[in-house]
C-alpha cells in the first residue's frame, strides 16, 4: 500500500516538483517573486529534498527563512562593500528558503494559517529592518551626535512608508474579506486599475520600476551597487545619497500603490 505524500519521501526531483511546484504556484502574478521565476524555483527542490529528510516542519523552514532574513538586514551593519555582499547573498538564501517552506508544506500537506502568518512576518520585518540598518550606515559610527540621527532617521521613515506599502495589499483582503467579497485570485489583470489615465500611468511605471525597490531582495541589489560606487565616492556618502533617494521615491510609490487600488475593481463589490 503506497504512502500518503505527507508521510513518504519522493523518489525523485521530478515527482518532488511535480507535486510542490504545480502551475498554480509557478504561474502567481504577485506572491511568485521574479528571482523565483528566474532560476530559484530550479534550485529549491534540491534544498527541500534535503530539508524532507529531517524532522523540520514547514513551519521551521518559514523560521529559518524569518532568520535568515534578520542576517540579511544584520549584514549591513558592517561597513563598506563587505557587509552590501553579504546581505547580497543572504538576500538571495532568504527566497531559496521561502520558496521551500511552501514546498515543504506542499509536499506534507501541512499548509495552515500559522504558516501564512508567519511567512508575512518574516517578510514585513526583514523589509522594515533593512532600511534601518540602511539608515545606520549612512550615520556612521560611532554616531556624531545629533547630527547623525537625521540619517537613522530617515532609515525609520523609509522603514515606516515600506511597511504600509506593503500593507496595503494586505488591507485589500482584509477590506474584501469584511465585505464578504470573494478571495481575489492572484493572476495578471486583477490589479489593473478601471480608470484609463491611472492604468495609462501604471503601465507607463512598468518602464521606470522604482515602486520595485523595496522588496529585501531589490533593496540588497541596491545597495551592493551603490557599495562599489562608494569605492570610489567614499563612505558614508554614498549611503547617505542612497537612503536620501529611497525615501523620496518609496513615498511616490506609497501614494501611486494607493491610487492604483482605489482605482481598480480590487475594491470594488
Amino acid at each position: 500500500m503506497t504512502s500518503p505524500v505527507s508521510e513518504r519521501r519522493p523518489s525523485s526531483i521530478a515527482e518532488l516538483r511535480e507535486i510542490t511546484q504545480p502551475p498554480e504556484v509557478r504561474e502567481r502574478a504577485n506572491a511568485e517573486h521574479w528571482t523565483a521565476s528566474l532560476y530559484l524555483r530550479d534550485l529549491s527542490p534540491y534544498l527541500t529534498w534535503w530539508l524532507l529528510k529531517t524532522s523540520i516542519s514547514a513551519n521551521g523552514v518559514t523560521g529559518m527563512m524569518i532568520l535568515v532574513g534578520w542576517s540579511t538586514a544584520a549584514a549591513l551593519l558592517i561597513p563598506g562593500v563587505g557587509g552590501a555582499a553579504l546581505a547580497l547573498v543572504l538576500g538571495q538564501l532568504q527566497m531559496l528558503v521561502d520558496c521551500c517552506d511552501g514546498e515543504v508544506a506542499r509536499w506534507r500537506n501541512t499548509r495552515s494559517p500559522a504558516g501564512v502568518f508567519l511567512d508575512k512576518v518574516g517578510h514585513y520585518s526583514t523589509e522594515a529592518l533593512i532600511p534601518i540598518a540602511l539608515g545606520i550606515r549612512a550615520a556612521g559610527y560611532p554616531f556624531d551626535v545629533p547630527a547623525d540621527f537625521a540619517w537613522t532617521t530617515i532609515g525609520f521613515a523609509l522603514a515606516l512608508v515600506i511597511v504600509l506599502n506593503k500593507a496595503l495589499n494586505d488591507m485589500v483582503h482584509v477590506a474584501r474579506a469584511g465585505a464578504g467579497l470573494p478571495k481575489l485570485a492572484d493572476r495578471k489583470g486583477e490589479a489593473e486599475p478601471s480608470a484609463r489615465m491611472i492604468a495609462r500611468l501604471r503601465r507607463a511605471a512598468r518602464f521606470v520600476p522604482f515602486h520595485r525597490l523595496y522588496h529585501s531582495v531589490e533593496l540588497t541589489m541596491i545597495t551592493f551597487v551603490a557599495a562599489l560606487i562608494g569605492l570610489a565616492v567614499g563612505f558614508p556618502l554614498v549611503d547617505r545619497i542612497l537612503v536620501g533617494a529611497l525615501l523620496p521615491l518609496a513615498l511616490l510609490a506609497l501614494v501611486g500603490h494607493f491610487v492604483a487600488i482605489m482605482a481598480s475593481k480590487r475594491v470594488r463589490g
